[in-house]
């Protein structure tokens, strides 16, 4: 598959991972979903893994992590922590917003990444970051007010405030990837199988919590759904890793491809969960595109 329409294809499915974690999450305890979304995407890996060893060859390179240490395992059990945190904000976000303010908040995960690497790593930005930075916020200031329209405002609403703080938790993950595949030299498919390997394990204290009730908490409906919400993440990562292992694939360009599917989970969130004032909404959701297209591409 040539590499832009590979990387299309990835922010499609990246788009129906948004829709299937919103079809999953209405009306329905967050915590179950979540941990049985995890176990989906660990037992994908678990069999992969189990795969490759009863038939070296058989599984694409994509898909075959290499051995780790010790060391490296705790590596990327934190790693898991810390994307069990984000994930578990913008789930309870997710939850309880209209998907067409959820997913472009949580597209301006790059802008927090890039401005990690500043403060972090003493990167400094060009001209084109800076011009796609000023354009995210005020895209996003602008979706702040489409929402206020439905009574969600932005600066008091604690769902908005799960949205933002995962997408922070997802910086960070992000920031910590470039240290785990740059410092430390770890592949991307021994991260990407391990973290999620790990997931269940972090995840399962509160799973149990809700499990016996040692809080107030709401009913779990089990929808089919929950396994697409792992299964369409695969999809989107191994064709996302096929563009990149094209020689004349551009990472700048696939990594802004993908930010398309804010577009496709917006697109989705009004055709198929009948979410009002897409409109209002669509020039704010463009400019986030827009504004972290510039970024990526700088």
């Amino acid at each position: 598959m040539p590499w832009i329409a590979a990387s299309l294809v990835s922010a499609f499915f990246l788009g129906l991972y948004d829709l299937s974690k919103k079809h999953a999450l209405r009306d329905n305890a967050v915590l179950p979903v979540l941990f049985l979304s995890t176990v989906c995407g660990a037992a994908v890996w678990l069999l992969l893994l189990l795969a490759g060893l009863a038939a070296p060859g058989a599984v694409p390179a994509a898909f075959v992590p290499e051995s780790l240490t010790l060391a490296q395992h705790g590596l990327v059990f934190l790693k898991s922590f810390i994307v069990a945190s984000s994930w578990a904000f913008t789930y309870f976000g997710i939850r309880h917003l209209p998907l067409s303010l959820a997913a472009p908040i949580r597209a301006t995960g790059p802008i927090w990444t890039l401005g990690g690497a500043l403060l972090v790593l003493g990167e400094r930005p060009s001209g084109m970051e800076y011009a796609g930075i000023l354009i995210t916020l005020g895209s996003f200031y602008g979706l702040s007010l489409a929402g206020r329209q439905e009574g969600v405002h932005f600066h008091r609403n604690k769902w908005v405030g799960c949205m933002i703080a995962g997408t922070l938790c997802g910086a960070v993950s992000g920031l910590y990837d470039k240290y785990l595949l740059g410092r430390v030299g770890l592949s991307a498919a021994a991260v990407q199988a391990w973290f999620t390997l790990y997931l269940p394990v972090v995840l399962l204290p509160l799973a149990v919590g809700w499990w016996f009730r040692w809080w107030p908490r709401n009913e779990f409906h089990w929808r089919w759904s929950i396994p697409f919400i792992a299964l369409t993440l695969l999809v989107a990562d191994y064709v996302y890793f096929d563009a990149l292992r094209n020689p004349e694939a551009l990472v700048a360009v696939v990594s802004s491809l993908r930010r398309g599917s804010t577009l496709v989970a917006f697109a989705g969130s009004i055709w198929v969960f009948h979410e009002a004032r897409g409109a209002a909404k669509l020039p704010a959701v463009l400019g986030i595109v827009i504004g972290i297209a510039l970024t990526v591409l700088a």
